[in-house]
């Protein structure tokens, strides 16, 4: 069974948004089967912060990047989210 490790850039909605509660949540909302491998923190602008969050996916079950996408903006804290890379891992 092949995985890919996808990046993605999210936005959370504002400052006030805690970011250890926020990976908590996302951890949470994740597909069975689909992993966080780690989480990055970058400053975007007046105070504000992005989660950088590497996910490893499972490759061989059709449309779960999909899915693994709309859970991350159903989260109510996000406001958006981009897909950065992604990539096979052995």
């Amino acid at each position: 069974m092949g995985k890919v490790v996808a990046s993605f850039k999210i936005f959370p909605s504002g400052v006030e948004v805690n970011l250890e509660k926020l990976k908590k949540t996302i951890k949470q909302k994740l597909p069975t089967g689909v992993t966080v491998y780690k989480f990055e923190e970058e400053p975007l602008a007046f105070g504000l912060k992005v989660l950088i969050a590497h996910i490893i996916i499972p490759e061989d079950i059709e449309g779960e990047m999909d899915k693994v996408e709309d859970k991350l903006k159903e989260i109510e804290d996000v406001s958006q989210i981009q897909t950065l890379m992604v990539r096979k891992v052995s």
